[in-house]
């Protein structure tokens, strides 16, 4: 399963970067994020339990979060639950027009032919591409309205 979220954000792209990478300061400005719990911090990764809603679906998952600053790329592996295997990479590229923003997830499913529809029809379409875009969408409403947040 691959999927692809991304957004243009006004925003500079240092700021846009501290947002995505603060996980505790996501339930603030995201409506659908329940709860981030940090169960180990470093310099170098994180892990964390994080809880969003879709819909009125209460999701959850740990993933380990790894920052890398040089490459201005965050990187998710996901280490519970349905998505176990995943590998979500946000990167942040500078345009003309704005940052572009892109989330991509992808994840191999360990169940063949009906796991593949699954993942790719309920996991992909229906939580991750639905989630991935909402979190985008608040992220970009909450920096360009609060310039100085």
């Amino acid at each position: 399963m691959h999927a692809e979220n991304s957004i243009i954000m006004r925003a500079p792209v240092e700021r846009i970067f501290a947002a995505a990478t603060d996980l505790s300061s996501w339930p603030d400005f995201l409506p659908h994020y329940r709860w981030v719990r940090y169960l180990h911090r470093s310099s170098e990764k994180n892990v964390v339990m994080m809880a969003a809603r879709r819909s009125w679906i209460p999701i959850r998952w740990t993933s380990e979060q790894i920052v890398d600053p040089h490459r201005r790329e965050v990187r998710f592996r996901h280490l519970k639950a349905f998505t176990r295997g995943m590998e979500v990479v946000w990167t942040f590229e500078q345009r003309p027009e704005g940052v572009l923003v892109r989330i991509q997830h992808d994840l191999i499913p360990t169940i063949p032919v009906i796991g593949r529809i699954v993942t790719e029809w309920i996991v992909g379409r229906f939580f991750i591409h639905h989630v991935a875009n909402q979190t985008l969408t608040h992220m970009k409403r909450h920096l360009e309205e609060n310039r100085e947040a």
